[in-house]
């Protein structure tokens, strides 16, 4: 088959191409950066070096494909000028136009859990939205909608604060129900259904485990030397100054607070529990040894710091 990857080598990207051309396939990977085309063509892969903002460039680069797989890139959350739900509607715009005169036929889009709320889920909408609007592509065009669950890497994102203050702090966990997807098991869902169309429009929930707060915690802690590490939740005005001490743009603050209070009330999660998968093979104690290298490395190169900068 010849397919189409967009999101250029990353956490997903760089995982389905492998597979996908160790399997035989011929794969074009889309990259706004130049000086990645050596690292995709070392991969085995064709590089397609232009902007997702381009619709004639994704048109050109849809075209001829026997499957397309498309993702929504990673954001400045700092960028005070952004306004995310706009760009990310516009992006998706692009993607739209581009399927439709390219005559692609077969569509794999990274969604995410949350996507079937229209409101209420905060920065999740973005997804919400982009399912709409490939949903009104003509019903020849067969989409399936990856929806996975908190990618393990967002753990990342605690390290500073671990490291200066003892603890995670958000406005959700504990004893939250929560399910985690690790970006290797979702590059093999997405390869799946790349291989193996199966015409209309459907949603496949990915996750490679189960784990609320406390339990998560506590891996993690085990895996860095702080088997007391907790885990706390702390209200949604605490969370949203948090963030916007930390330099985040006030509006995706607001959208991710309220994303994440939608995790702590279980609103989030309503429909992938009424279409559980099956889990994948990464568990949170593997993804444990990759925060504890993270951690360690982190811990070494600050060692001195001592302002604080996350919630």
């Amino acid at each position: 088959m010849k397919i189409l990857v967009t999101g250029s080598l990353g956490n997903i990207g760089k995982p389905l191409t492998k597979e996908l051309v160790a399997k035989g396939h011929t794969v074009t990977v889309v990259s706004s950066n130049p000086e990645r085309k050596n690292a995709i063509e070392s991969l085995g892969a064709t590089a397609a070096v232009g902007s997702i903002e381009d619709c004639d460039f994704l048109t050109s680069a849809f075209s001829a494909q026997d499957a397309v797989f498309t993702m929504l890139p990673q954001e400045n959350y700092a960028d005070p000028n952004l306004d995310f739900i706009q760009r990310e509607c516009e992006l998706v715009d692009n993607y739209a136009r581009a399927i439709e005169k390219s005559g692609a036929r077969h569509i794999v889009h990274l969604s995410s859990v949350g996507a079937h709320l229209e409101r209420g889920n905060g920065l999740l909408r973005a997804h919400h939205n982009a399912e709409t609007v490939l949903n009104q592509l003509p019903s020849e065009v067969s989409i399936t909608f990856i929806r996975p669950t908190s990618f393990y890497y967002n753990l990342f994102g605690f390290v500073e604060m671990i490291q200066q203050q003892g603890l995670i702090a958000a406005n959700y966990g504990v004893d939250d129900f929560a399910s985690w997807a690790a970006p290797s098991d979702i590059a093999g869902a997405i390869g799946a259904e790349l291989l193996s169309p199966q015409g209309g429009r459907t949603v496949r929930y990915v996750a490679s485990d189960e784990l609320g707060g406390d339990e998560t915690a506590k891996i993690l802690g085990a895996a860095i030397g702080k088997p007391d590490l907790k885990w706390i939740i702390i209200p949604d005005e605490q969370m949203h100054a948090g963030l916007l001490a930390a330099g985040m743009n006030p509006n995706v603050a607001l959208g991710l607070v309220e994303m994440y209070a939608a995790c702590h009330s279980g609103l989030v999660y309503e429909d992938y529990h009424r279409h559980r998968p099956a889990l994948g093979t990464v568990k949170m104690a593997d993804f444990a040894r990759d925060f504890a290298a993270v951690y360690g490395t982190y811990h070494h190169s600050n060692d001195e710091r001592t302002e604080t900068t996350q919630v």
